[in-house]
């Protein structure tokens, strides 16, 4: 008898340590099985959960119905669970190096409860060799404990999309890893439960780690190889979107779109591969520059607006530019590493009066991370507007409604190419 025989005895409890957009719903499928807590250091997240409201807006209070589960950021609830789950954010700093404080955080957290026989599995994404390097020293010493003689880890990367109501939790193949035979089969078995699409068992660890870095890295190579070319197809005075669906006509090309690349993977993870690869003395030079030049597409974007408005005789420090969508894709709520903000402090550096709208995210939530509100509503007597984010909300907009809210002699810039083909009047550009 194993930790999942346990726990489908329910003798033994999982507890979710980070109940943000990958815990959650993690800790509530689980739930519907099986006993958990779900453990945040949050209380006010919380006290929402407690009423059945998710932080992130991504589930509903239906989803809550029918699970085993409660909630709670005292720390002696946890020592009534067997088997920890982290998922803890893992950003990055000013200096975009790794920001192991909440994963470190956890850590102690858990060895300051762990017991022998537990199990741990971290699913926030590391660089290869963070689980045992960094997390599992730290539990040895706050427990007393020895790794692998009297606790088992694993490492499960999560692959939440968020705001994808199709590809969800359940239904995305899931990566386990043991640190031992052992527990490589506990875990798998464990996670199977619950994942209809199917599950990899990684040969380890490390392995595990650095599949799931690499996904976000090629995607990230990937939009900044389209944001590049959109550079050079500006000068060239063709659309890439046109570009794109020309060569999308081939079986083999890869439809990637130039864009805004924020959030807290695609953004992020890069920049834990290459600090890594920079601490073994290798200088990774492709991915460097893909972060390169999807960092600089805000500011470049700004400087977009910057010369239309030149060009238009616009007076730059009475200009008024609206854009549409702070959060750091379209249709969710989650506003962290956005690159909205990019756009908004380089027009802002010009003395542009710049407000920014968006149906998704809380102005005081902005306001905290960024230094600037949300306006309430769209207003008037803008002399330009930026269509960052394609929410839904936003994809009925027409012509005719721009040109409503905006001065004479305005442009659009649409990031997304969300109005492409629809413009007769305005001056409109896209990526």
């Amino acid at each position: 008898m194993g930790i999942f025989s346990d726990i489908q005895n329910k003798t033994s409890k999982i507890a979710v340590i980070g109940l943000g957009y990958v815990g959650l719903p993690l800790a509530l499928e689980f739930a519907k099985k099986y006993k958990v807590l779900g453990f945040d250091i949050n209380q006010k997240r919380v006290d929402m959960l407690n009423r059945q409201e998710d932080p992130s807006k991504e589930l509903s209070s239906d989803a809550f119905n029918g699970c085993d589960i409660t909630f709670s950021a005292n720390l002696e609830e946890l020592k009534s669970c067997q088997f920890y789950i982290v998922a803890v954010p893992t950003p990055i700093d000013d200096g975009k190096n790794p920001d192991l404080k909440p994963l470190i955080g956890a850590s102690t957290t858990v060895g300051k409860v762990l017991k022998k026989g537990d199990y741990v599995v971290f699913e926030s994404t590391v660089y290869p060799g963070c689980t045992e390097e960094d997390c599992i020293p730290v539990m040895e010493a706050e427990s007393g404990l020895v790794f692998n003689t009297d606790f088992k880890v694993g490492y499960s990367p999560e692959r939440i999309n968020p705001g994808d109501k199709v590809n969800t939790l359940t239904k995305i193949l899931k990566i386990v890893s043991g640190s031992d035979a052992e527990s490589l089969e506990e875990i798998a078995s464990l996670y199977g439960s619950i994942i209809t699409a199917g599950i990899h068992k990684a040969p380890s660890i490390k392995v595990a780690e650095a599949a799931k870095i690499i996904e976000n890295t090629q995607r990230d190579l990937n939009i900044s190889l389209m944001n590049e070319l959109s550079l050079i197809f500006d000068k060239l005075n063709i659309n890439t979107y046109d570009v794109i669906e020309a060569a999308g006509t081939k079986w083999n090309f890869l439809k990637f779109s130039p864009g805004l690349v924020g959030g807290h993977c695609i953004g992020v993870d890069p920049y834990y591969l290459t600090y890594k690869a920079t601490e073994l003395g290798l200088h990774p030079r492709v991915i460097a520059a893909g972060r390169y030049t999807n960092d600089m597409m805000g500011a470049h974007i700004a400087q977009v607006a910057i010369k239309k408005l030149i060009s238009n005789d616009k007076s730059i420090k009475d200009a008024k530019i609206l854009i549409l969508g702070a959060t750091f894709k379209e249709d969710v709520a989650d506003i962290r590493n956005s690159k909205i903000v990019d756009i908004v402090k380089e027009l802002q550096s010009y003395s542009v009066d710049v407000e920014v709208v968006d149906p998704r995210a809380d102005s005081e939530e902005v306001f905290e991370e960024y230094g600037f509100h949300l306006a309430p509503a769209i207003g008037k007597g803008y002399d330009g507007v930026i269509a960052a984010v394609s929410h839904k909300e936003y994809k009925s907009f027409t012509e005719d409604f721009f040109k409503s809210i905006c001065h004479n002699n305005a442009f659009v810039l649409d990031l997304k190419g969300m109005y492409r083909g629809q413009f007769t009047d305005m001056e409109y550009w896209s990526l």
